[in-house]
């Protein structure tokens, strides 16, 4: 077994006791990346000087033996901001910034010893559900690389997957860390709304974006949740809530775990290979003595037409900023200041950026405000309630996390429609703001499938206890992609 194929604890032990050096796992790392990434394509910028005199400075230091995440390399999302290090949001509006400070995030992954080894390909702005909408490249799925990983982070996926990093930071505003995380059978967490500092991500859609982390085993996940969460005054919608250990409940049993199944999550539409694969997991749930019993979010229909009108009117007006005179590139060819931005924006952003800036644009205008926006805003209300409703029966709720595995690169690009269909199963969980987990459930045709643990607001360590039941009664997080 190699060094990147062990796990956190793994890699703690024998970094405690001194057969390796964080130097040596950095020099793996970098290895791996090296080996691999000409056919993933997972990174836009790798910080390969800086991880390594960080490694030596820890080694000079010393592991601290109750920290399981210190020297544990970890690859961060391009749209998470970065001191000194290149920050692009995958668009060529913003491909040459550094950033002068570190996103609240970056601090704790820090202050917990963690060393980011690179910025990872995602879709523009975080907009997309395959990683195709890059200004830089498209990202390949490791166990097939002419299939997507998913999207928005669809880079932080991949290279987790790919093992070139045992941990990643990626964002989920609609299921960009769930649907990847499932395209490509990994674990990925999208934590409650205000769990994680947001100061320092892009905004995409304010009332929606989550950062979480990405990795292979459901402890790993955890330990990492317990190092980036909590407070921060720099964040007006950070919770200010206590946040537990969320490795505490992984080995207490789930007898009598109430667990709802939506019977909108198994209907038409959601592919027979990924229904079978859930139907299966619903049958270890029962064996490890939880209940199951079909419940109904009578709502959730609604979710990708109320999503995308909140998503794209909060990102029209957030994008707003980039005009070439604030923020962003500037085009060259401008002649009078109209031009100036009309013509910044215009060769800044990549086409699906620019769909959504006119439809969020339309919502909020005068004339189609009550229409749209405000109708939507109280769909998402009804939405939140459908979830309250639930969760006064039951401990978690459980679906399949994507309608279908991996599609072919460039097959939905001139289909915007069924690659947001794509979500339909992960959006209504943003627009209520509770946490859900993607864990591999199957394969199908040798592409992973993702099952969806859904909790209530700041629950997540109920999650994790499901998600690693599951997961020890199981072999998928143990299969490895082919490179």
């Amino acid at each position: 077994m190699s060094l990147l194929e062990k796990d956190l604890t793994e890699l703690h032990d024998l970094l405690i006791s001194k057969e390796i050096t964080a130097v040596d796992l950095m020099n793996a790392t970098f290895d791996r990346i090296e080996a691999t990434e000409d056919k993933v394509g997972a990174f836009i910028t790798v910080s390969k000087e800086e991880a390594l005199a960080l490694a030596k400075k820890l080694d000079e230091k010393g592991i601290d033996e109750s920290n399981v995440l210190a020297a544990m390399p970890i690859g961060i999302k391009d749209n998470i901001v970065t001191k000194d290090i290149k920050t692009t949001a995958a668009s060529k509006m913003l491909e040459d910034f550094i950033p002068i400070y570190d996103a609240t995030v970056m601090n704790k992954v820090y202050e917990s010893d963690m060393i980011p080894v690179g910025k990872l390909n995602m879709d523009e702005f975080a907009m997309g559900g395959s990683t195709e909408t890059s200004y830089f490249k498209q990202t390949k799925n490791p166990w097939d690389l002419t299939k997507v990983p998913g999207g928005s982070s669809g880079g932080s996926a991949a290279a987790v997957a790919a093992g070139q990093v045992p941990i990643s930071l990626g964002s989920d505003t609609g299921g960009s860390i769930r649907q990847p995380a499932a395209f490509t059978g990994i674990v990925g967490m999208k934590p409650t709304y205000g769990r994680i500092s947001r100061f320092g991500l892009i905004a995409f859609a304010s009332s929606l974006d989550q950062i979480g982390p990405f990795t292979r085993t459901v402890k790993d996940n955890a330990y990492v949740l317990n190092g980036i969460s909590g407070y921060d005054a720099n964040d007006s919608m950070s919770a200010k809530t206590e946040v537990p250990d969320f490795t505490a409940k992984l080995n207490q049993d789930i007898k009598g775990m109430k667990i709802g199944v939506p019977k909108e999550y198994l209907q038409e539409g959601v592919a027979e290979d990924v229904k079978n694969a859930v139907l299966e997991a619903i049958e270890t749930y029962k064996k490890l003595g939880a209940t199951v019993e079909e419940v109904s979010l009578p709502h959730s229909k609604y979710g990708i037409a109320v999503y995308y009108i909140i998503a794209s009117s909060e990102a029209s007006s957030n994008l707003q900023r980039f005009d070439g005179i604030r923020y962003g590139y500037r085009s060259p060819e401008a002649k009078s200041l109209d031009d100036l931005y009309v013509m910044s924006r215009s060769e800044g952003f990549g086409m699906e950026v620019k769909r959504r800036i006119m439809l969020g644009t339309f919502s909020l205008s005068s004339g189609y405000y009550d229409a749209y926006f405000k109708k939507a805003g109280q769909v998402r209300t009804l939405i939140k309630q459908d979830f309250e409703k639930v969760f006064n029966d039951y401990d978690l709720i459980l679906g399949p996390t994507t309608p279908t595995t991996a599609f072919n690169l460039d097959e939905n690009m001139d289909d915007p429609l069924t690659m947001y269909m794509n979500d339909i199963l992960t959006v209504p969980v943003n627009l209520a703001g509770v946490p859900a987990i993607s864990i591999p459930c199957g394969f199908s045709n040798g592409l992973p499938i993702g099952l969806q643990l859904i909790g209530k607001h700041f629950d997540e360590a109920t999650i994790y206890q499901a998600a690693y039941a599951f997961e020890q009664a199981t072999e998928f997080h143990k299969e490895k992609p082919n490179l």
